[in-house]
């Protein structure tokens, strides 16, 4: 199942929709050589590739939540490590067992949609925290 952007996704913010967008399709990149069949070996830089990005955005979306004073921002903190765990062990399952089923089913549903999720839901709060500040 391949990720779609959309206006659903859309904060406002140009910066965090930017991001979402590579987001979006590095997760598609990594699902799409798994399915592929690839070996673990061929897949390690698309999911290196995600996982350093993913640490980057979380990084820039906390430095806009400081400069904004977003109210929330330790819960949204504890959102972003537990997806980075999350992705963590992903990663350790699939160097181990190769681009498995179950790792791909894993990913969309413990990482892609939870990006969905997060976006609509806790990152919309950040955009419009800092819209308003």
């Amino acid at each position: 199942m391949a990720f779609t952007w959309n206006p659903s996704l859309e904060t406002g913010n140009s910066v965090i929709d930017s991001q979402h967008k590579e987001l979006v399709k590095a997760l598609n990149n990594l699902i799409d050589a798994c399915k592929q069949g690839l070996s673990a070996e061929a897949v390690g830089p698309t999911l290196d590739f995600l996982i350093s990005y993913t640490k980057r955005h979380f990084a820039d979306e906390e430095a806009l939540q400081k400069r904004s004073n977003f109210p929330d921002f330790q819960n949204h903190r504890k959102h972003h490590e537990s997806l980075l765990k999350t992705v963590g062990e992903l990663a350790a399952e699939l160097k181990k067992n190769g681009p498995t089923p179950s790792v791909v089913n894993k990913l969309v549903r413990n990482v892609g949609d939870w990006f969905v999720n997060h976006i609509q839901k806790e990152d919309a709060k950040i955009a419009a925290h800092i819209k308003n500040s």
